[in-house]
């Protein structure tokens, strides 16, 4: 997945993004769809993640109707993680905004905020964790306990693989690059912070149904 993800980006951090410009043809239209090819590729990525999550989501469901599920007591740090990344969600828009106005000063403020506020999500998780191994809750307890891991762990590594680019179009931001040359970057990093919010959101509903 962090290949995958540095691969998508890697052309925007290196390269003028005028010069990523290349349309996609449409076979049979008469005109071109004008999206960067970093662009398409990130959609396509998102669309198989989101195949994923929804595949192990209803697998979760279909799991919980056999006789021996156990409902788990969530941790309440769930809720703080959640607003933390509400807030990093935030200020990666704010960066992106900063970019399409030529804010370099406001780009390298709002990247380090969502790095600073993102990473605080993670360690957030991590400690969720080690409270429910602090109760006796570990992988192989029961099915539910184990989904839970699972959710939270795919999720956790999908956001490190947007990580790696943030730290990417972070160091050259701070180096003093142009904003025009991380402007792609920072927008694909914003689309893809929305995406994981989004995805979090969604888990913590489906968790949150299920033990209550």
């Amino acid at each position: 997945m962090v290949i995958v993800v540095g691969w998508l980006v890697r052309p925007t951090l290196n390269v003028k993004p005028w010069v990523e410009q290349r349309p996609v043809k449409d076979i049979d239209g008469d005109g071109a769809l004008r999206l960067p090819t970093i662009k398409v590729g990130l959609g396509v990525f998102l669309t198989v993640a989101t195949s994923l999550f929804a595949l192990l989501i209803s697998a979760y469901h279909m799991r919980m109707m056999a006789a021996d599920w156990v409902t788990l007591a969530l941790p309440r740090v769930l809720w703080l993680n959640t607003a933390v990344l509400i807030l990093a969600g935030v200020a990666m828009q704010w960066t992106r905004s900063a970019a399409q106005w030529g804010q370099i000063d406001n780009v390298r403020l709002g990247l380090i905020a969502a790095g600073v506020l993102t990473f605080s999500f993670l360690a957030g998780q991590l400690w969720a964790w080690q409270q429910l191994n602090a109760s006796g809750y570990f992988v192989r307890n029961d099915p539910a306990t184990a989904f839970f891991y699972l959710l939270t762990a795919l999720h956790g590594l999908h956001l490190l693989g947007g990580m790696w680019v943030w730290g990417r179009t972070t160091a050259k931001v701070l180096r003093g690059v142009e904003v025009a040359k991380v402007r792609l970057s920072v927008e694909l990093c914003a689309v893809y912070w929305h995406y994981l919010l989004l995805v979090w959101l969604v888990l913590f509903a489906v968790l949150l149904h299920t033990h209550t």
